[in-house]
């Protein structure tokens, strides 16, 4: 994938994610599609902006970042709300093996990374 190519899956994830929020949910084709596009998305962004990550914490305020993501939009990626995302960042509180596994398999986060916090 080169950098045209990344922009246009980009705003197609931005697409699905504005219609998640205002729908509250996405069919069966565009749920596949968002989980595909952004594997696709992370493995361009661990490929062409390597970055040295400390905490599970940095990670996902990284993810939220590239992604253009907001708590609210992390929450339902990973089937959860707002606040637990927010305790989760201020570290108010743990996270749960669903959690880590949306973690690991919807933001490509490395498991060695989820697992040492």
């Amino acid at each position: 994938m080169n950098a045209k190519e990344y922009k246009l899956k980009t705003k197609r994830m931005e697409e699905l994610l504005k219609s998640l929020t205002i729908k509250g949910s996405l069919s069966p084709d565009q749920k596949k599609e968002l989980d595909e596009i952004s594997d696709i998305i992370a493995d361009y962004e661990e490929t062409n902006f390597p970055f040295e990550i400390e905490s599970l914490k940095e990670m996902i305020e990284l993810r939220m970042y590239q992604r253009k993501l907001k708590q609210k939009d992390v929450a339902q990626i990973l089937g959860t709300t707002p606040s637990r995302i927010s305790e989760i960042l201020n570290g108010k509180r743990s996270i749960t093996m669903k959690i880590a596994k949306g973690l690991y398999k919807k933001l490509n986060i490395d498991p060695k990374l989820i697992l040492s916090d």
